[in-house]
């Protein structure tokens, strides 16, 4: 199935065109229909849970709710679309139906599987290949009319080169949007923290954050329950919560818009903390 052949629904006024970036951060909450997801997570087939963790996390204070059925993990297998579709697709459907004003993204790399989730009530894509997975994700970005975070997922090794390429890089993923059709408006970017570099640089990243916004764009940072918090602090992904926290609270410090967490009613918190300190509001 391509993107040409299919009628795309059009999201005519997204809600991120609205909102008031640079005044508070915004929360998204990380959902995985998957058997494999590094933290442990995964809802794969089981529907009921999957509302009722969506529930909880808007009831917490999530602004966003992504749905991925691909793990991402170091090391993870690669998942063929149609059973990307099986996982995700109930999923959206189910919480739309539940929660018809939140915004959903899909976070895939496969414009197919972008396609079949905007038709099935998602807002937005979240894809961690920056738009270079697959040629037909910019344009069905740009034919949907949706906001697209472009991520950075290329390996950079030596700490000099972080913040150069990384703007360099996203820059040209940017361009590459906006000549598919993309809204400048309706970009967000991700630096891919722990996608492509090792937690030296991930630290790294959180430093220099202020950096990457030269770019212009809102600014997504996922640091959730990542392997640089173990490395950090020894502990599994299910015991890095103050970790976490301490990174989210960093993130915001040095220029974050939106954080992609798990654990929604404590980053909430950390957030409006946060704000309070930044940004002068909560």
């Amino acid at each position: 199935m391509s993107s040409a052949a299919v009628e795309v629904p059009r999201v005519d006024s997204p809600p991120f065109d609205r909102w008031p970036w640079g005044r508070r951060t915004f929360v998204m909450g990380i959902i995985n229909v998957t058997p494999d997801s590094f933290s442990g997570d995964g809802l794969v087939d089981r529907l009921e849970e999957v509302v009722e963790r969506a529930r909880a996390m808007v009831e917490a204070g999530a602004d966003i709710l992504d749905v991925g059925g691909e793990s991402t993990r170091p090391g993870h297998t690669p998942v063929p679309a149609e059973e990307e579709l099986r996982r995700v697709i109930p999923a959206i459907r189910a919480i739309r139906a539940a929660l018809p004003d939140i915004p959903i993204s899909i976070d895939t790399s496969k414009a197919v599987v972008a396609e079949a989730a905007l038709a099935a009530g998602a807002t937005m894509i979240n894809d961690v290949r920056g738009l270079t997975g697959d040629p037909a994700m910019a344009s069905l970005a740009a034919q949907a009319g949706v906001p697209v975070v472009i991520m950075h997922d290329r390996e950079i090794r030596r700490p000099e080169e972080l913040i150069p390429r990384l703007v360099r890089e996203l820059g040209q993923r940017i361009d590459r949007a906006l000549a598919a059709g993309v809204k400048w408006e309706r970009i967000i970017i991700d630096p891919g923290f722990g996608f492509g570099k090792e937690p030296e640089l991930n630290l790294l990243l959180l430093r220099r954050l202020r950096e990457v916004t030269v770019l212009g764009r809102p600014l997504l940072v996922g640091t959730s329950r990542k392997r640089t918090i173990g490395y950090v602090l020894g502990t599994p992904p299910e015991d890095r919560l103050e970790g976490t926290a301490a990174t989210v609270a960093l993130a915001i410090a040095n220029g974050a818009d939106i954080v992609r967490v798990h654990d929604v009613a404590a980053m909430v918190r950390v957030v409006r903390m946060s704000d309070a300190v930044v940004r002068g509001t909560w």
